[in-house]
């Protein structure tokens, strides 16, 4: 039986590099090896792009030649280079699981858009509009969804602090997993939490601190034809939900409990879900993603924001919603893949 050939993309430049060595490592633990063959490139930090055996924590130890996906679509496939020469692998499917800048923000879509390659998760499109949290809220807000109030400043503005009404989340508009995201909750705390989300993006949010627990409903489908995971409920015990961020996340967060399926009634939890999906459908999603929001004591909905290639690993919540849902790792690969040659 053919096997479909599946080049795994891991690692990257950001500074969720590491969140995305240990996803690819569930991937390589949970695809069927029966229908598919997998091909891992691991992305150093630095840039280099390199075949691995599978993913791990030390994978660049034992990474092989350098390989990259080429945007030629003669080769519709990777280039690897041995030798003095280069060999071409072909592929049938992409699964670019690289979290935050570069993978999420439309820069990997941009390059396999080029190479003709069916991939897995959003375009070009939704990628660059849900990377930026100020452009899915006004594209969202159109459509009728509710969002934080919030500002926008590039790096090198001048807010007067006084002006604001506390507290706030000050953020990095286009960075994920909660790296360089403050809560202010006077205005002299203000500029320090601003030079923080500068180091990572040149655009910051200023947003709302919301009232209400942070709920969240991963969505697997394209179109009208959507699938929705349990919804979870992060409850706080203080400050704010930065698992990523944690010496072991492994072992659960520091400061929050995730419950899932979250502990609400079931029609507030359908329309947790039917809010995801619209807003999903929205911002042109394909594939996947989880949508994060914000449920107020008085039960109205906003949004948080939009992850579309959101964590697989073991205590990440996407996984988590899917199966409490009952779908298994395996299944939710094989359906993406499924998904990916149909786009």
């Amino acid at each position: 039986m053919y096997k479909l050939k599946i080049a795994v993309l891991f690692g990257g430049c950001s500074e969720e590099h590491d969140v995305s060595v240990k996803s690819a490592m569930e991937v390589a633990a949970n695809i069927n090896k029966e229908k598919y063959q997998p091909f891992y490139i691991g992305i150093t930090k630095s840039g280099a792009w390199k075949l691995c055996d599978k993913p791990c924590r030390d994978w660049e130890n034992y990474a092989g030649y350098p390989a990259v996906i080429s945007p030629d679509r003669r080769i519709h496939g990777l280039l690897i280079q041995k030798d003095g020469g280069y060999e071409s692998q072909p592929v049938d499917v992409v699964l670019p699981m690289i979290h935050g800048k570069f993978g999420e923000d439309g820069t990997i879509q941009g390059l396999l858009e080029l190479s003709g390659i069916p991939y897995v998760g959003c375009d070009i499109q939704s990628s660059v509009i849900c990377m930026d949290k100020s452009l899915a809220y006004m594209v969202v807000k159109n459509a009728g969804i509710e969002v934080p109030g919030f500002r926008v400043l590039q790096k090198g503005d001048s807010l007067e602090a006084e002006t604001l009404s506390y507290p706030v989340f000050v953020k990095p508009a286009r960075s994920g997993s909660s790296f360089g995201v403050n809560k202010v909750c006077r205005a002299e705390e203000l500029q320090a939490a601003v030079t923080e989300a500068g180091k990572y993006d040149s655009k910051i949010l200023v947003e709302e601190a919301v009232s209400g627990s942070e709920v969240g409903c991963a969505i697997l489908g394209n179109g009208n034809d959507l699938i929705t995971g349990e919804v979870d409920q992060i409850e706080l015990k203080h400050g704010f939900f930065k698992i990523h961020q944690e010496a072991q996340p492994e072992k659960g967060s520091e400061n929050a409990v995730i419950r899932v399926p979250a502990a609400l009634p079931d029609e507030v939890r359908e329309q947790i879900q039917e809010t995801a999906k619209k807003t999903y459908r929205v911002l042109g999603c394909r594939g996947l993603a989880r949508i994060d929001l914000f449920l107020r004591e008085d039960g109205s909905i906003v949004l948080n924001e939009v992850n579309t290639m959101p964590g697989f690993t073991s205590y990440s919540r996407y996984p988590r919603m899917m199966t409490a849902a009952g779908f298994t790792l395996s299944e939710i690969l094989d359906r993406l893949i499924g998904l990916s040659l149909r786009r």
